[in-house]
This record gives C-alpha cells, sequence and structure tokens, in this order.
C-alpha cells in the first residue's frame, strides 16, 4: 500500500514530529511510506528512513487561512499523483483540509489525534476539524483510552471507528540501569507554558536546599526559554541544553525522570524514561500520567502542586537503593508494552482493514 501521513511541519522538534517519523519508520518496513508537510519539512529534525519520500505543499510559512483552497487542492492532487491508498492526517485541526480534499476519492482515512480532546489551544478550528474527522474519516486514532472515551461521548453521532492506540517508544529497553549516583533529574520538553517548566523550577529551589549535590537537566527549546533561566536563583543547580535528536546518553546519565505538566496528549517522555528504567515523579495532570503510569511504583502528586512535586522529588532522591531498584525493574516490564512490535501490529491491522 501507498500510505501517506500529513504533518505540518517536520523540521519541528517536537513530540508530534517524533512520533509520526518514529510510526513512518515502523511502517516503511510493510508498505510504502510518504511524509506531506504543509509548510517546509525538507530538512526534518528527527532521522527519516531514506526510503520514505518526503515532500511539502508550500516551502514557507503560510495563512492557511488565505491558502485554504490552495491547501485543499494540492492534497488532493499529491494524492492523486502518487497513488496514496490511506492517508493519516497527523493533528485533527488539519482535517478541515483532508475531508474535502479527499471526497470522491477511494482513500482510506484516519485522523491520528495528538492533544487530549479538552484542548484545542485556542483555536475554534480544532473542534471543527474534530467535528468532521469523527463523521467522514474511516478512524479516529487517540492516544489514550480516556480521550478515546472521551471523543465517543461528545460526538455521539460519529461515523468512524474511535480507538486508542498507544505511542510507540522512540527507545528500546535498555540493558543499563540508571543510579542514584548520578544526582541527576532530567525533564524534557518544549519550553512552553502548558509543559509547566516554571512549577518544576519553582519546586527544585526547595529540592535543592535540602540536596545542594543535586542537578536539574531540562532538555528543550521553546518561547519560554529566556524567562526560565532568568526566574531560578539556583543556577550553579539548573542545566538548560537546547533540542537534541538523541536523548540517549542524557537518559543513561539521569537518576530520575520529571514530568511538570499542566496537560498534556499523551506523555511520550515517560514511556522513554521507563525504557531506561528511571524512576518518575510526574503531575497528575488529566490526560496521559495516571494511564501511562497506573500500575506502577512510580509517583504522582496533585497538578501544579509546587510543594507537592519538591516533597515527591526529596522522597525518591533519599529513596533506599533497594526501593529504587524496585522500580527501575518495574519500570523496563513495563515499558515493554509501548515497543514496536506492541504497537505497530495494530497500526497495521488499522490500516490494513
Amino acid at each position: 500500500m501507498n500510505i501517506c501521513f500529513l504533518v505540518g511541519n517536520l523540521n519541528l522538534a517536537g513530540g508530534t514530529e517524533r512520533t509520526t517519523i518514529l510510526l513512518a519508520n515502523a511502517l516503511s518496513q510493510h508498505h510504502e511510506i510518504f511524509t506531506l508537510n504543509i509548510q517546509q519539512g525538507e530538512t526534518p529534525f528527527f532521522t527519516l528512513q531514506p526510503n520514505i519520500k518526503n515532500a511539502y505543499l508550500f516551502d514557507h510559512p503560510v495563512s492557511m487561512k488565505r491558502y485554504a483552497i490552495s491547501t485543499i487542492l494540492k492534497i488532493r492532487a499529491f494524492i492523486k499523483a502518487h497513488q496514496i491508498d490511506c492517508l493519516i492526517v497527523v493533528d485533527s485541526i488539519s482535517c478541515v483540509f483532508t475531508v474535502p480534499a479527499l471526497m470522491g476519492l477511494n482513500v482510506k482515512h484516519i485522523c491520528w489525534e495528538h492533544f487530549n480532546f479538552d484542548i484545542n489551544l485556542g483555536t475554534r478550528l480544532r473542534d471543527w476539524g474534530r467535528k468532521l474527522a469523527s463523521r467522514y474519516c474511516d478512524a479516529v486514532v487517540t492516544l489514550t483510552e480516556h480521550d478515546a472515551t472521551h471523543w465517543q461521548n461528545a460526538l455521539p453521532h460519529h461515523h468512524a471507528k474511535i480507538i486508542a492506540i498507544a505511542n510507540l517508544s522512540a527507545f528500546n529497553i535498555q540493558t543499563t540501569n540508571p543510579t542514584q549516583v548520578n544526582k541527576t533529574v532530567l525533564s524534557v520538553g518544549r519550553l512552553r507554558h502548558e509543559k509547566g517548566f516554571d512549577l518544576l523550577i519553582q519546586a527544585w529551589q526547595q529540592v535543592v536546599k535540602q540536596y545542594p549535590n543535586w542537578q536539574l537537566k531540562i532538555i528543550g527549546s521553546g518561547e519560554q526559554a529566556d524567562q526560565l533561566k532568568q526566574s531560578t536563583t539556583v543556577v550553579d543547580n539548573i542545566q538548560f541544553i537546547p533540542n537534541t535528536a538523541d536523548l540517549t546518553l542524557s537518559y543513561q546519565q539521569a537518576s530520575i525522570y520529571c514530568l511538570p505538566s499542566r496537560f498534556e496528549g499523551f506523555g511520550m517522555v515517560l514511556v522513554e524514561a521507563m525504557s531506561f528504567g528511571l524512576p518518575i515523579v510526574a503531575f497528575d495532570c488529566k490526560i496521559g500520567p495516571k494511564e501511562i503510569l497506573k500500575n506502577t511504583l512510580n509517583t504522582l502528586v496533585e497538578a501544579e502542586n509546587t510543594q507537592a512535586l519538591a516533597d515527591a522529588l526529596c522522597n525518591m532522591i533519599a529513596m533506599q537503593a533497594k526501593q529504587y531498584d524496585a522500580i527501575v525493574v518495574q519500570n523496563k516490564k513495563h515499558a515493554q508494552q509501548y515497543q514496536a512490535d506492541a504497537i505497530l501490529p495494530r497500526w497495521l491491522e488499522l490500516i490494513n482493514a
């Protein structure tokens, strides 16, 4: 089959782009894969397999409102020219273009939602895209069972099959184990409000009062970078590192992983951290962490409660080695359900149905 992923811009270094490329690479072992960027995307931040054909609609940023008709026509032309059998739309908002673009074409249409249903990032167009996807797509894939249920309840007249398929991990289960000796707490993500790094920094300023020899490593780029760096009074205990395509060494050198997000669509970094066995402290935001970390020994605390986050980090830092090692072993076992051999068959079944 010829399968095409329609995505915003693979030049970006976010979780959506990372997971899109992971799935495209995995599927390229079974089908002919195309990636079609709406804007730019000519130099993907993460590595695409060389057999994947990468293209774009526009080579520069454009107004989607002004270029809506052109976008629809370009998508349709690409689908027909490359005889695409299945279109996977990354982000439901793009269904406002793909639903009219595929009218009358015999193409399987799958919407792959990367946000949770309660979040529209301030644009009603995403709400409209979800309604169109639920009625006109063949399937809608959410990242959690909670979100799949929310779609079904909020859009009761849906035609699409709505199912949850978790993101697959970027890493195999590691043979090395983390250690408290590294004295490093790691957190990865875009430096944006929803990722809650300002909350983590507030909590960390309490942690270093008890553990001044521990370090917090924040990896990511974004509009809040300067603001976050200026907000801390413990500059010697916080390291800011720009986006990097390969996080292997950072995970290997950490002792604890922390997710301080205000909200998540899934929480891919939790899956990655568990693949390395890293014990986790996370905010119990509405979607993601609770489902990923259920039945584990990791720690969830009340969302946006910085004191609870600081206390949990201190407790994990002070944890006895036997208890710490038990979390390491359990996390690696738990992470197996997010490996390609567990996730890829579900996508193949959906595509081939």
